[in-house]
C-alpha cells in the first residue's frame, strides 16, 4: 500500500494512520489514535505526517481501492 513513499518512515506512519482510521473508536484524531495503536510516546510523529509530511491522498485512496477490488 505505502510501497511508492520514498521514505521509511512515511511508510510506517502511514501504515500507523491507517490501523488508526480502521480501528474502533470514537475519535480519529492524532492523540487518541496513538494511544489506542501503542504508539503514544510517538504521536508527534504521527501529527507530523498527517500535518506536514509529503504524500499525495489519491494515490493512497486509488491503491486502497485497486486492493478492495
Amino acid at each position: 500500500m505505502f510501497e511508492p513513499f520514498s521514505r521509511a518512515d512515511q511508510r510506517r506512519w502511514g501504515q500507523v494512520y491507517l490501523r488508526g482510521l480502521l480501528l474502533d473508536g470514537r475519535r480519529k484524531s492524532v492523540e487518541p489514535m496513538a494511544a489506542r495503536l501503542g504508539e503514544d510516546g510517538n504521536r508527534q510523529a504521527l501529527a507530523n505526517f498527517i500535518t506536514t509530511s509529503p504524500w499525495d491522498a489519491a494515490h493512497v485512496r486509488a491503491r486502497l481501492a485497486w486492493r478492495m477490488q
